[in-house]
């Protein structure tokens, strides 16, 4: 087993691993780390604890001291200086005439590069552009080129539940989303209302898919055959997952159709197939098949305007 703290360079980033050595740290402290990059300024977000040493990356990376006043300083001087280096490169961008967009300028906490994010639909040529922004800084220059999901999350913003966005509070990584969990939580496919603001499908459609998936397997699907509790032989109308509920279309005399409604477990019928280990095996080609799905939906929508 092995000591650590977790640190956190980002707000909702990423959970690092370090040697909290003999310092006494907790939750909502900062402290100067060793990293890749140089010495980088975090908070601790994770109080130490003992870990298995192959959850560990070696080597395992010190803390080398709790942030000082001085350094708090040096963080808001960046933040100040970011702003100014954010506004230059909008500018460099312009004038070299190039089809990207700009997010977000970071300079590292020993001021000896300068980090510039952007997105942009293909490759971009930027040779000429960070041999123009090195003159300017004098230092090195890094631009990274990110997707748009990666774009919200560094921006932040409210989503249609009027709450911050889960990537931008809370969420270090994202998680696999598919169309599919739209539909087992019989949500509208309308693309307007299932997409986040990155244009992507949203990410909380994984919050309750275990439970859509565990109520689910409990009930019959639509147009399935079952028997009611009077001993009648019916087909499915609708179903309410959460209630568990179904109504069902029976025949009640000669040519006589009526809807009745039963609880699920009061019910007999064929339950679904579960899904084996292989389900996942070819998840770019699933994906592939849901953005086509997605892109369809949405021509469809905008045909009706």
């Amino acid at each position: 087993m092995v000591r650590v703290t977790g640190v956190r360079f980002r707000t909702a980033g990423k959970i690092y691993y370090f040697d909290p050595r003999n310092f006494s740290l907790k939750k909502g402290d900062h402290v100067i780390v060793e990293t890749a990059r140089g010495m980088e300024y975090g908070t601790v977000v994770m109080n130490i604890r003992e870990v298995e040493e192959g959850k560990v990356v070696s080597p395992l990376k010190p803390i080398l001291r709790i942030a000082s006043k001085k350094d708090e300083e040096t963080v808001a001087r960046n933040k100040e200086k970011e702003k100014e280096a954010f506004k230059i490169c909008q500018e460099k961008i312009r004038k070299h005439k190039l089809d990207m967009k700009l997010v977000d300028a970071e300079y590292t906490f020993d001021n000896n590069k300068v980090l510039f994010y952007f997105t942009a639909d293909g490759r971009v040529d930027f040779r000429e552009l960070v041999k123009d922004l090195a003159s300017v800084f004098r230092m090195r220059i890094e631009l990274r080129q990110i997707g748009v999901r990666d774009e919200t999350k560094i921006i932040g913003g409210v989503g249609i539940c009027g709450r911050t966005l889960c990537c931008h509070s809370y969420m270090p990584e994202f998680i696999p989303v598919s169309i599919r969990m739209a539909k087992e939580q019989n949500l509208s496919l309308n693309p307007a209302k299932i997409s986040g603001t990155c244009g992507r499908l949203m990410c909380c459609l994984k919050n309750e898919q275990e439970t859509y998936e565990y109520l689910n397997s409990k009930l019959p699907g639509v147009g399935d055959t079952v028997t009611t509790p009077d001993g009648l032989k019916g087909e499915v109308q609708t179903v309410n997952v959460l209630r568990q509920l179904v109504k069902v279309v029976v025949t009640v005399g000669k040519d006589e159709k009526e809807v009745k409604e039963y609880p699920a477990d009061q019910l007999k019928f064929r339950p679904r197939k579960k899904k084996g280990k292989g389900a996942d095996k070819d998840k770019s080609r699933e994906t592939e098949a849901e953005m086509k799905e997605l892109e369809a939906l949405e021509d469809k929508e905008k045909s009706k305007l």
